[in-house]
């Protein structure tokens, strides 16, 4: 795990864009403010960075956390998948932005493996979605919370190599200039909704429920359901994927998958948001 200033910062001057072309820079800008920019920065990075999936949003302890926005380009998008794995429980230890403490405000790089993550956070968020690799501009703000850009390289790909990264850090006040910008003008009065914004409020409302309260509630629903059935279904209503289940469980997909058909039957439910509102009706009835 690395960080270091960015050279626009380390020495006060604002470095080039290497290899961001005029036309790429301009489709950027061009597409500011509207629901199509999170797809095409990705797509218009993807010669010079060639990420998978990228993700903006802030965090920490003194904050709510907020996803402004997040895409993929030639995957199918986890990536609001990953964010409610992230508020599961993982954005409440995670270090990977260095401690605050001796941390002052700025802005800074972070370069990282999944391993270098660790926990759950490493098995619910990078291995349940394929990311293997994650560069990031960051920005330590004064009240403590952390605003990052991040730019995730998954399974399928090949390692970062030192001249991309090179590269990402050339561009990274630019395309940090460009994120704040779009996020500014989607959040003006009467802007179109952006497709794929989610913020902590708009995820499933069950999230900040710990799993015992979860197993609790799904008891009311139903009596009947087992330990196993109990812990997967918890875990959904958490935001995890069946794939990060699994792996928080220590057990194959197809047994989740299994456990979650068996107890979605004894409930008298098919889909995911009927879980959910299966269990704010106890809520209510509580």
């Amino acid at each position: 795990m690395r960080h270091w200033l960015p050279a626009s910062t380390a020495d006060n001057r604002v470095a080039p864009a290497p290899n961001l072309t005029g036309s790429a820079l301009g489709a950027m800008v061009h597409r500011l403010g509207d629901d199509g920019f999170a797809r095409s920065m990705l797509q218009e990075l993807a010669p010079v960075l060639p990420a998978a999936s990228w993700s903006v949003y802030r965090t920490g302890r003194q904050c709510r956390p907020t996803l402004f926005m997040s895409a993929s380009h030639g995957i199918p998008d986890t990536t609001q998948d990953c964010w409610w794995a992230y508020l599961s429980g993982p954005y409440r230890t995670d270090r990977t932005w260095g401690e605050s403490s001796v941390t002052a405000p700025g802005t800074r790089l972070c370069h990282l493996t999944a391993s270098e993550v660790g926990g759950e956070h490493q098995a619910r968020v990078y291995e349940a979605h394929g990311m293997a690799e994650r560069v990031s501009i960051v920005e330590h703000e004064a009240d403590g919370s952390v605003f990052a850009v991040n730019f995730y390289r998954h399974q399928h790909q090949k390692p970062f190599q030192d001249r991309e990264i090179s590269d990402f850090e050339g561009m990274a006040p630019v395309l940090l200039a460009l994120t704040r910008k779009h996020i500014a003008l989607a959040q003006r009065p009467g802007a179109l909704p952006q497709g794929v914004e989610m913020t902590a409020a708009s995820a499933p409302p069950s999230l900040s429920h710990s799993l015992p309260a979860l197993r609790e509630r799904l008891l009311r629903a139903h009596a009947g359901l087992t330990g196993r059935e109990l812990d997967v279904c918890a875990r959904l209503l958490q935001g995890m994927t069946q794939e990060g289940i699994a792996c928080d469980l220590g057990l194959s997909l197809p047994t989740v998958k299994t456990y979650r058909n068996r107890a979605f039957s004894r409930l008298g439910i098919h889909f995911r948001n009927e879980l959910f509102a299966l269990a704010l009706g106890t809520q209510r009835g509580a």
